[in-house]
C-alpha cells in the first residue's frame, strides 16, 4: 500500500488551481493506491470577530460553508472515475480552535457521515492580546500575534503543543478525525527567527503527554513533508525525533504531501520510505 493522505483541490483559495482530476492522475503515475482529499473545512462563520491577523489570511484560508457541497460532489466524482486505478478517499481538514469546540463538532456532525474520515490541525492560537493569529500565513502574523514568545522558542514550542492536546482532548463527535495534521507547523519560519531546531527537556515532557494520549485514544500522526520546501522550514513535520519517537511508541505514521498543486503530489515520499526502513 502506498498512500498520499493530505492533499488540496482546486476550491482551495491558498492553492494552485491545479484540477483534482490532474493530482490524482499524477498520484497513480507515481504508483499511489490511495489518494486522500483532505480539503480545508470551512472556519466558524463569526471566527473573524476573534481574529487579530490580516483578513486576507482567513479569506484564503479554506471552504467556505456554501463550497462544501460542491467539493464533496467534485471528491465523489473523480473517486467514481478513478477507482479501477486508485483508492480515492474523501476528508477534510479540520481547524481545532479553542472556544469554539462547538461549532467544530456541530460542522462535524453534519458533514462527518458523508466523508471518509479527516485531519484535525492546528493553524491558529490566541495571541497576546487574546485574539487569534495564524502561525503559518506570514512570519509577520506569527509575529504579530506571538512576538515575545518567538524570542523564547521553547515556550513558543510548548504553548503549540499544549493546544494540540486540547486537540486530541476535545470531543469531537463520533467517527471525528483520528489524524493530527503537521505536529510541528510552529516551526514553519524556524530559520527566519532563528528558533531552536531542538526542544529541550521541558518541551519534551509536553511532547510526551501528548504523544501518549495520542497512542491511548487511537490517533494517528500525518508525516507532512511540505515543510521541506518552505523557504524558512526546511524540515518535515513532525520532525525525525517525534516521528521516530511516535513509531517506537506504536503511533501508526500516515504519509502526506499536503499537495496543493499537481507537482508537489507524493513530494518527498522517498524520505518517508527512508524514515520506515531505519526506523
Amino acid at each position: 500500500m502506498k498512500v498520499d493522505g493530505h492533499t488540496h483541490t482546486e476550491l482551495c483559495p491558498h492553492g494552485s488551481g491545479d484540477h483534482l482530476e490532474a493530482m490524482v492522475e499524477r498520484a497513480i503515475e507515481l504508483g499511489f493506491t490511495d489518494y486522500w482529499v483532505t480539503e480545508h473545512a470551512p472556519l466558524p462563520v463569526n471566527f473573524s470577530d476573534a481574529f487579530g491577523g490580516p483578513l486576507d489570511d482567513i479569506q484564503t484560508a479554506s471552504l467556505r460553508i456554501d463550497q462544501v457541497d460542491d467539493y464533496l460532489e467534485l471528491a465523489n466524482q473523480i473517486k467514481e472515475r478513478f477507482a479501477a486505478q486508485i483508492k480515492v478517499h474523501i476528508g477534510f481538514e479540520l481547524d481545532y480552535l479553542a472556544g469554539f469546540e462547538a461549532d467544530r463538532r456541530h460542522f462535524w456532525d453534519h458533514y462527518g457521515p458523508q466523508v471518509d474520515g479527516g485531519i484535525l490541525s492546528v493553524h491558529y492560537l490566541p495571541g497576546r492580546d487574546g485574539r487569534y493569529y495564524g502561525v503559518d500565513y506570514s512570519p509577520e502574523e506569527l509575529e504579530q500575534g506571538f512576538g515575545e514568545l518567538i524570542t523564547h522558542p521553547q515556550e513558543l514550542y510548548r504553548y503549540y503543543f499544549s493546544q494540540l492536546q486540547r486537540a486530541v482532548n476535545c470531543d469531537l463527535g463520533p467517527n471525528a478525525p483520528k489524524r493530527l495534521g503537521h505536529l510541528t507547523l510552529i516551526k514553519k519560519y524556524q530559520d527566519r527567527f532563528g528558533l531552536d531546531t531542538d526542544f529541550d527537556a521541558t518541551t519534551w515532557q509536553a511532547i510526551e503527554r501528548l504523544l501518549a494520549q495520542m497512542v491511548t485514544d487511537d490517533w494517528e500522526i500525518d508525516f507532512n513533508t511540505a515543510g521541506l520546501f518552505k523557504a524558512d522550514c526546511n524540515d518535515f513535520y513532525p520532525g525525525w525525533e517525534i516521528a521516530a519517537r511516535a513509531k517506537e511508541l506504536g503511533l501508526p505514521l500516515v504519509f502526506g504531501s499536503d499537495a496543493h498543486a499537481t507537482v508537489e503530489v507524493g513530494h518527498a515520499y522517498h524520505l518517508f520510505e527512508k524514515f520506515s526502513q531505519k526506523v
